[in-house]
């Protein structure tokens, strides 16, 4: 073309990075038997194939972690390896921020933080980590493929054979997207197993994929952290899990959902085979769920409700309930579930109806956070499965449910229920004027304030007062109202006219528990199909096998 300078590539590499890798491969020769690294040479190999200042992704999600692997990054030499950028999915480990007290890492990028956020806002105030940004789960692993692309991944799985294909069983979790992200760039992916077979059960991740896998010193740690025991339900949940099945579920035929992790959301699962069962709703509420697998979901796959369930992860002592359960869970040809961290959290942005979950703080406008005060929680999938998706086009009787507007070009929308009791231990409000994340942001110089759902994206509010049908609010003065109405006596609550709610009530902007037809007498306890772990085993015909610490026989 005339007036365009031709560049020659002939001299230009474009192998760099496969060149780069090459030669840290080398540095292992003498260390691994092709892919098997000894278990006590781990350091020494971790020494010799990260360079400092390099990306490395580290599993660690809210349940499978890779804590053999996080150990040994925590013993490598500052000196050596050092000003490492960290991208993990949950900051749930110790070691996980050792290594930036000791400088082998510097920066971070994360999705959740809940069993460090004290320890990690403390770090962030004595500048000892610094802050890339706080991401939802699935805007996490979309950026791997993006501007995030890691140079080294070190994950989990259960089994390995010698060839490197990996069985993640139950807790495939995250693994193929880390993995894949880092393998398909001339990335170095070290895996963790349980144990080195001859051959897997299953193969969940190829070997042509995994660079190296060593066996870890004991098996990876795994959290029952979707386990709620019934005894500790209250009859003030059970009043709101109420309010939702008929002021919510039943009202916006609500069939495919996601449910947070809590109490609030576990008494709703109790409630469906007996307050359900008794307005008529099996076969017409909660068929399809983007869950993890929740022991107390037991009694409503039971009893007929539950058609089917995709799981972000597993979850301790349902492995051979789910085994035994293939009609409704998603299972191989060995009997183990097939978890996906991130299919799921795409079920749960797209695929369903309603989300439902809760907060610490949410202010006047419904904005809600989990960064709070002293606090940096992070947000995991929250934002992913609470927030309308503007990309949606298929239709379901809830979504256009929500539509507002006889507009021959308007829209549904995706449910979003925020359920939160209006104080929490320590007569601390939940509703507030101001959240708290204004300050945190601003103090950890984040670019934006870290807002876990936004008020615009609520559809409902539900509270031990009663429900604010958000959606219906005809300006953010009548939806602040409505907030309000229900805010009981936070400060939010106080400001409130008596004789305004009547007025939003008469226009179904908000409903109390009468206006459902509940009479709070009859919330109580006995309403719950399972008021025990021991009472979920038992309807599990035994299959349902609940760690120690849950056992109270």
């Amino acid at each position: 073309m005339v007036g365009v300078k031709q560049v020659s590539s002939t001299n230009r590499s474009w192998t760099k990075r496969r060149d780069a890798k090459a030669e840290r491969l080398k540095n292992v020769e003498g260390i691994s038997s092709g892919k098997v690294i000894p278990t006590d040479r781990i350091i020494e190999a971790l020494e010799s194939l990260i360079v400092p200042g390099d990306r490395v992704s580290l599993e660690g999600n809210n349940q499978k972690q890779a804590s053999f692997l996080s150990a040994a990054l925590n013993k490598v030499s500052p000196s050596r390896i050092h000003d490492l950028h960290m991208i993990m999915s949950s900051i749930s480990r110790p070691e996980h921020l050792d290594i930036f007290e000791k400088g082998i890492a510097k920066k971070v990028d994360f999705a959740y933080a809940g069993p460090q956020s004290l320890r990690i806002a403390q770090m962030l105030e004595d500048g000892k980590v610094k802050m890339g940004e706080i991401h939802t789960y699935l805007e996490l692993y979309s950026r791997l493929f993006v501007d995030l692309i890691p140079s080294v991944a070190l994950v989990a799985a259960d089994k390995a054979d010698k060839e490197g294909n990996l069985y993640t069983g139950p807790n495939t979790e995250e693994t193929p997207t880390l993995v894949e992200a880092t393998a398909f760039r001339d990335g170095i992916v070290i895996a963790q197993v349980n144990e080195l077979v001859d051959e897997v059960p299953r193969v969940d991740i190829p070997g042509s994929w995994i660079d190296f896998v060593t066996v870890a010193d004991k098996p990876y740690e795994l959290e029952p952290l979707f386990t709620r025991d019934p005894r500790h339900i209250t009859d003030l949940q059970v009043l709101m899990a109420m309010m939702i099945i008929r002021g919510i579920y039943e009202r916006h035929e609500v069939q495919s959902l996601n449910h947070g992790i809590g109490y609030n959301t576990a008494a709703i699962e109790l409630l469906l085979p007996t307050y359900g069962e008794q307005l008529g709703l099996r076969g017409k509420i909660c068929k399809h769920w983007a869950s993890n697998p929740h022991p107390t979901l037991i009694p409503a796959i039971e009893s007929g409700w539950v058609e089917s369930i995709h799981c972000f992860g597993g979850e301790v002592g349902m492995e051979e309930y789910v085994r035994a359960r293939p009609d409704v869970f998603f299972t191989g040809k060995d009997g183990s579930m097939r978890s996906n961290r991130t299919l799921s959290q795409l079920a749960g942005q797209y695929a369903v109806d309603l989300f439902v979950g809760s907060t610490l703080q949410m202010d006047q406008d419904g904005n809600s956070s989990t960064v709070t005060s002293g606090r940096l929680a992070g947000f995991g999938g929250a934002p992913n499965m609470g927030h309308d998706p503007r990309g949606r086009r298929h239709s379901t009787p809830a979504w256009l449910n929500m539509m507002t507007s006889d507009d021959p070009l308007a829209r549904g929308k995706k449910l979003v229920v925020q359920v939160v009791e209006t104080f929490q231990t320590g007569n601390t409000p939940v509703i507030v004027e101001s959240l708290d994340a204004i300050d945190v942001g601003r103090n950890a110089e984040l670019a934006t304030t870290p807002v876990m759902i936004y008020g615009d994206d609520v559809t409902h509010l539900v509270t031990e007062e009663g429900i604010a049908y958000l959606y219906k609010a005809s300006s953010m003065e009548e939806r602040r109202e409505a907030v309000a109405a229900v805010a009981g006596v936070t400060p939010v609550g106080l400001k409130h006219e008596p004789k305004r709610t009547d007025e939003l009530r008469r226009s179904g902007i908000i409903a109390l528990p009468e206006d459902l037809g509940i009479r709070r007498t009859d919330a109580n306890r006995s309403l719950l199909a399972a008021k025990s772990v021991e009472e979920l085993v038992e309807w599990s015909e035994g299959l349902y096998n609940p760690p120690a610490k849950f056992r109270s026989w």
